[in-house]
């Protein structure tokens, strides 16, 4: 466990996660990469490289690409540092491709998804500076609804956050794995991290493939890990709304008419 410092955002490194096909919403974009899809004329994956823009940490983002990912890179230019992830074998070992360019460059890493347009650059801040302030191992940002309906219907389906006695963060459960009290717990994952890079690397390599049918190595597997271990782990809490991602062409039109009406 790293001890607390003053954030150096030279040192923060983000990784966005933009290798999958979407191919629940292939029919609709035209064949193109899911982080293509245009949202307001421009590709989902621009709006979220405005947000790190406008952040206060300095370094490139880096992009896992898979599917097309030459025209991801046409798309973007060259201005970001790219890894190739050759086969779609999960969130874990999208995040170990990047493994070859970043480790030993920097002490902390965000990870962020691609297809979620809608999350402001104060998100990235506060990701890191809480975690580096209060020197964690893994921080990550939860939230929380009142109820699931309307367009929070969408986020029962994202993995719960359980809590103890202590409001500790205790595991996160895939919706497919929870029992129906879990899947009613208004506390959610949205899948944006902040690692420290060393602990990263070391444990990336444990994960395993063997316990879910899709044979993939999941990145919500590194939680449970930190939590057995006792790591010391944050959480900072987002809006709502700030949590769409888009993998059809639904909820592509339910993020349009949402910006559209804030």
């Amino acid at each position: 466990m790293h001890t607390p410092s003053s954030v150096d955002k030279d040192n923060v490194a983000v990784v966005i996660l933009a290798a999958g096909k979407g191919s629940r919403i292939q029919e609709d974009n035209g064949g193109l990469p899911k982080v293509l899809t245009p949202l307001y004329g421009q590709p989902l994956i621009s709006h979220l490289l405005h947000s790190i823009e406008d952040s206060t940490v300095k370094r490139p983002p880096v992009i896992v690409i898979g599917y097309k990912g030459d025209l991801v890179r046409e798309a973007l230019g060259s201005y970001y540092t790219y890894v190739v992830q050759s086969e779609q074998l999960g969130t874990g070992h999208a995040v170990r491709c990047t493994r070859s360019v970043l480790e030993g460059q920097v002490e902390h890493v965000v990870v962020l998804y691609g297809d979620q347009p809608h999350l402001p650059y104060d998100v990235v801040d506060r990701l890191v500076a809480q975690h580096v302030a209060t020197g964690n191992t893994l921080t990550m940002t939860t939230t929380t609804v009142e109820n699931f309906e309307g367009w929070c219907e969408r986020l029962r389906y994202y993995s719960h956050i359980v809590r103890n006695a202590q409001g500790e963060l205790q595991s996160v459960v895939e919706y497919k794995d929870a029992t129906l009290e879990q899947r009613d717990i208004p506390e959610v994952n949205p899948g944006h991290y902040c690692f420290e890079a060393k602990w990263l690397w070391e444990h990336l390599d444990l994960l395993s493939n063997t316990g879910n049918s899709a044979g993939e190595y999941y990145l919500t597997d590194l939680i449970g890990m930190a939590v057995d271990q006792g790591e010391r782990i944050g959480t900072i809490s987002i809006e709502p709304l700030h949590s769409l991602a888009v993998n059809t062409i639904e909820e592509l039109r339910l993020l349009e008419q949402v910006l559209k009406d804030v």
